[in-house]
């Protein structure tokens, strides 16, 4: 079900904070166009309409029982992502910085990135290079760490080879 909510860029920064994305377009550190946007809103209106995530009285999303059933089978330690056949060129970080009263959660998130492969770059940066676009929004809402938690979709980062390496993406 959820495998169908695919979408361009920072998607899943989009579903649970949608005004992070008009804050860096102003800023120039992103650019997101009217398709991207289409995307971003068509994907946070299919786990709605999936009944993964619901609007609560202020307007943010919350997790359903179907999303939090959805996100434990993510968390599971025997669960893997469907790994396309073909790279696709693009690494998917996750920055996160959640305050040191939150340790307890902190490590969850931490246990559950590994759990999914994910690897540790600096202490609360992490990459992955497939993606992960529904899980890291389940986990959002989930955790609730919308603004804590920042997903990016970057094409380049500075001497990669040692994560293509990790990974198993080196060229032959």
């Amino acid at each position: 079900m959820l495998t169908s909510v695919k979408g361009a860029g920072i998607l899943a920064m989009g579903l649970i904070a949608p005004n992070v994305l008009q804050i860096f377009g102003k800023r120039g550190i992103i650019h997101i166009n009217e398709r991207e946007k289409e995307i971003i809103a068509r994907a946070r209106n299919d786990l709605i309409q999936n009944g993964c995530l619901k609007k609560d009285a202020q307007g943010y999303l919350r997790l359903t029982e179907k999303g939090e059933e959805k996100l434990q089978s993510y968390e599971l330690s025997d669960y893997e992502l469907v790994i396309p056949k073909i790279w696709d060129k693009k690494w998917r970080v996750l920055i996160f910085d959640i305050p040191e009263y939150r340790k307890a959660l902190r490590n969850k998130i931490r246990q559950t990135l590994i759990n999914i492969g994910f690897l540790r770059v600096q202490d609360s940066v992490w990459i992955f290079p497939h993606d992960c676009e529904e899980l890291v929004a389940l986990l959002k809402a989930d955790f609730k760490v919308g603004k804590d938690l920042l997903y990016l979709i970057v094409e380049k980062i500075e001497n990669d080879h040692v994560f293509r390496k990790w990974f198993g993406l080196l060229q032959k």
